[in-house]
């Protein structure tokens, strides 16, 4: 059994389907360069029928990265896999995921099929997808819920069939690790012919148990993981990147070696959680705000005394140097364009000088400026092209008093001002938005994130906004939390359809 394990990263792809955190191709490619210089083993680029967005994005990415396969997901069904096979047409090394559901609720709910059928789908598919490419992965969805006699005559007929990775995703986070490890132990006990494949986890986070689950099949026999920075995925998450690399890093007695450059996961994480606009909770493991922090004397103490007392992890492994740059309103374009190749962010000199610019505006509002801040000022060049743009923006507001705002708004080039008072300032500002764009729409989350902990940090505002029966999802940024929240506002409102 080999004692390498393959990483298999589904950001760009499991990790997009989060509302709100949909990428566009250039931002796509930029993640996948980062995904590259970071080690993965294969990154899985998009769903290539779903949409055209995601086949271009799958063209573009296999154009961009050099040495990892590049993965396109598909169901069982012949367009599908079509059409992947056309998006993967560049990609120096190619492979296409394709699979079914293969619990008995699947079968009889989703499919209103029986297990016989659902076989004959499994090996149809894989050997029509070996027409295109050599290398086919097989995902039998729903295999956490799936009887494990049953999984194993699927797993052995399309290795037969020609599969050369099997997927055994626990699809909606229920197994507990001893069972789900088991579930691979009998296959890989099983299964005539397991040699002949890699068996891969993806496990979902619903009940927290997700890196656990993916440990105890890598314990098991597994050598393929399927995984996400930050652990973003649907509902409550995929498996952690990092967590896994740091896991197999700190327990040496595994002896099972992966090819990440694990100084590479902190920026990594920094660059996803801008681009994605979701932030990272501060008690993350690895690459968490307070994941190196000690508030507890006793801690305290220990540390200081050997720091290995409480820290497991050395942070510059992880990415995090202490002793990095600090950048502050007289620090020039280069020390700027340094930080941002730390981040993982290249840019052209025409760019750079716009984010220099924003730069030194946000260097002179506050004393320390962060990675986040950087990533942000990045990033901000997004709100470029929207037809509805924020001018200016004064509000009233204290104890006792009822607030007010005015604002003027650029919209299409024309120039619309209003004001309003409200239940606060935000309230205030956001009714004023809504004189001037007379659309009945309704506002149904509102979160506020500070980056650091400085009273003049910029806040990161996320928006969720109701209209026409759609979801629509925003992001802001700035010192002034109430302009973060009407720029949020104002992206949501962008991106209503026509």
């Amino acid at each position: 059994m080999s004692d390498r394990l393959f990483i298999f990263d589904t950001t760009l792809r499991d990790g997009e389907q989060v509302p709100g955190c949909q990428l566009n191709t250039v931002e796509k490619i930029q993640v996948a360069k980062q995904l590259e210089a970071l080690g993965v083993d294969v990154i899985e680029a998009g769903f290539p029928i779903s949409s055209p967005g995601d086949f271009n994005s799958v063209i573009e990415i296999s154009k961009a990265v050099t040495w990892p396969t590049i993965c396109a997901l598909t169901r069982a069904v012949q367009k599908d896999i079509d059409v992947a096979a056309e998006a993967l047409q560049y990609a120096k090394h190619k492979r296409i995921h394709t699979g079914i559901g293969t619990s008995d609720s699947h079968i009889k709910y989703k499919f209103n099929s029986t297990r016989e059928e659902i076989i004959e789908r499994a090996v149809a598919a894989v050997k029509y997808a070996r027409r295109y490419v050599d290398d086919v992965e097989f995902y039998a969805e729903d295999a956490g819920r799936t009887d494990n006699e049953y999984l194993a005559r699927v797993v052995e007929a399309v290795i037969k069939a020609g599969a050369t990775v099997v997927n055994i995703p626990d699809t909606t986070g229920y197994c507990l690790p001893d069972e789900y490890g088991a579930k691979i132990k009998y296959l890989m006990e099983h299964v005539d012919g397991i040699d002949k494949a890699i068996i891969s986890t993806h496990c979902h986070n619903d009940l927290g148990m997700a890196t656990a689950n993916t440990i105890s099949g890598v314990l098991n026999g597994a050598r393929q993981v399927e995984v996400t920075i930050n652990g973003i995925g649907e509902r409550a998450g995929n498996t952690s990147l990092e967590e896994v690399a740091m896991i197999l890093r700190c327990h040496h007695d595994i002896q099972i070696d992966t090819n990440i450059n694990t100084q590479k996961i902190y920026p990594t994480s920094r660059m996803v959680s801008s681009l994605m606009n979701m932030p990272v909770q501060p008690n993350k493991a690895i690459v968490g705000r307070n994941a190196f922090a000690h508030s507890s004397g006793i801690h305290q103490d220990g540390v200081l005394k050997n720091v290995q007392t409480y820290e497991i992890i050395d942070p510059k492994d992880v990415g995090i140097d202490d002793n990095a740059i600090v950048l502050t309103a007289r620090s020039g374009r280069a020390a700027l364009k340094h930080r941002l190749h730390v981040l993982g962010v290249e840019m052209t000199q025409e760019k750079l000088d716009k984010v220099y610019e924003d730069f030194l505006k946000l260097a002179d509002k506050k004393k320390d400026i962060t990675d986040d801040d950087i990533l942000v000022l990045a990033g901000a060049d997004r709100n470029v092209n929207h037809h509805i743009k924020l001018e200016y923006l004064q509000v009233t507001s204290g104890v006792g008093v009822r607030s007010v705002a005015s604002l003027g708004l650029n919209i299409s080039g024309e120039h619309f001002e209003a004001a309003a008072t409200g239940n606060g300032p935000v309230d205030a500002a956001i009714k004023a938005v809504k004189q001037i764009i007379k659309r009945q729409m309704t506002l149904k989350e509102f979160t506020i994130q500070a980056i650091s902990k400085g009273s003049d940090d910029v806040g990161k505002v996320h928006m969720q906004v109701e209209y026409d029966g759609q979801m629509y999802y925003g992001f802001g940024a700035n010192t002034d939390i109430i302009a973060a929240s009407v720029e949020a506002y104002i992206d949501c409102i962008n991106k209503f359809r026509k």
